[in-house]
């Protein structure tokens, strides 16, 4: 028997309509933003990766070689195909640009709980804005939008300037070997790298840096930080807006993708792969061709926020199955219509059972039994049995309906 390829899932019903639930949720919060959908392909060059990240991450991609001898990649992200989108499509669209997207990656790596080598991700950009507000809404849309999941997370929000400051004399593969440590919270390594390269005094600076929820702190511990008050007016803007959240200035995203603004949350309850969002300001379009232009967005992984969210039961549809017996199948269709109509899920017998047959087996998918017998016909009304409580009455049908409605809106 032929298995599903690791690292990948099937989806039934039940779960499929929980996904799309969150997903919808996430896509209104978006759309009341002001940030419309994007959608780029599945499959991109694969220079589109390595120019950002480098030859290693081959190791971490699915790569082929298509018949025309194109070394091509399945997209292990979304960002940089949306900034080659935006330098082919839309260079000269009237700036900002509020984009939103929901795709799926892949990468070849171990899968795990909540990490799969196909997984989805809901991602904001936010292409051409330089300025403190930016920063600050795309925070705002990112805690909006976990808000509206109903994940518990803690939101870290923080500023690579720090970071830079005092790595600043450090070559770029010393302050990656450092930055490595930090992002593994290594504070020993940390401290062994510092002295084989001669800079033992960091260590501290760097510990206290990371330890520090303080902005006042941070300054006086990083010195002379560039950007000093667009950071405070993104912080400003953050508190008054009542967004929760922390300071944190040992978040180790690359320095030499990020620009400034940092931030990650992470969910309450995941154990060690927790985080289920990570952004921050960059710039990436000059590296494909196009004008330098700042840019600010988050990618929140779906999948994990899925597996935190657990078994929280999603509220379902109210199901109608129709039984009829063979006389009333004409008024069946049209009772049936008039349902789906009122956008309540309806069903109907296709395997030729009879009424007792059909009642059974709507008692194991439905919530109500509409039953369209001669009766009905002759009275032009319906009789309606409730499945749990075995309750029954036969009323008219627009009365039905409007009492499905009113049960399913609660």
């Amino acid at each position: 028997m032929l298995q599903k390829p690791r690292g990948t899932r099937d989806f039934l019903p039940d779960e499929m309509e929980a996904r799309r639930a969150t997903e919808w949720r996430m896509r209104e919060v978006a759309r009341r933003w002001g940030y419309r959908e994007v959608c780029t392909p599945e499959f991109e060059d694969l220079e589109l990766f390595t120019m950002r990240s480098g030859e290693g991450i081959v190791e971490e991609m699915y790569v082929f070689e298509d018949k025309g001898g194109r070394k091509l990649a399945l997209r292990p992200e979304i960002t940089a195909a949306v900034v080659r989108m935006y330098i082919n499509e839309a260079k000269v669209a009237p700036k900002p640009l509020r984009w939103c997207y929901f795709a799926d990656c892949f990468r070849y790596e171990r899968p795990q709980k909540g990490r799969y080598r196909q997984f989805w991700q809901f991602g904001v950009e936010l292409i051409g804005a330089d300025t403190a507000a930016a920063d600050a809404e795309v925070i705002m849309l990112a805690a909006d939008m976990l808000n509206a999941t109903g994940v518990r997370y803690e939101l870290k929000v923080g500023h690579l300037s720090f970071m830079k400051n005092l790595l600043k004399d450090l070559e770029p593969p010393a302050q990656r070997r450092v930055m490595a440590h930090i992002d593994k919270k290594d504070f020993d390594g940390l401290t062994d790298a510092l002295r084989t390269m001669e800079k033992p005094e960091l260590a501290d600076s760097l510990v206290a840096l990371i330890g520090s929820g303080d902005l006042a702190d941070a300054f006086e511990i990083a010195g002379q930080v560039s950007g000093k008050d667009r950071i405070e007016q993104t912080i400003s803007t953050l508190d008054a807006a009542g967004v929760r959240y922390s300071l944190n200035f040992g978040i180790a995203r690359g320095l030499d993708y990020y620009t400034g603004t940092v931030f990650e949350a992470f969910a309450d309850n995941l154990g060690a792969e927790n985080q289920i969002l990570g952004g921050g300001t960059y710039r990436l379009a000059h590296l494909f061709g196009g004008d330098d232009t700042a840019s600010c967005g988050f990618a929140i992984g779906f999948d994990r926020v899925m597996v935190s969210l657990g078994e929280v039961r999603q509220k379902k549809d109210t199901i109608i199955s129709i039984v009829c017996t063979e006389d009333g199948r004409k008024r069946a269709l049209e009772v049936a219509r008039a349902f789906r109509d009122s956008g309540i899920r309806t069903e109907m017998d296709l395997m030729e059972r009879g009424l007792g047959a059909q009642l059974a087996h709507a008692s194991k998918s439905a919530d109500f039994a509409v039953v369209i017998g001669k009766r009905e016909v002759e009275s032009g009304e319906v009789t309606i049995k409730d499945l749990k409580s075995g309750e029954q009455k036969t009323i008219g049908l627009k009365a039905a309906i409007a009492g499905v409605v009113a049960l399913g809106s609660r």
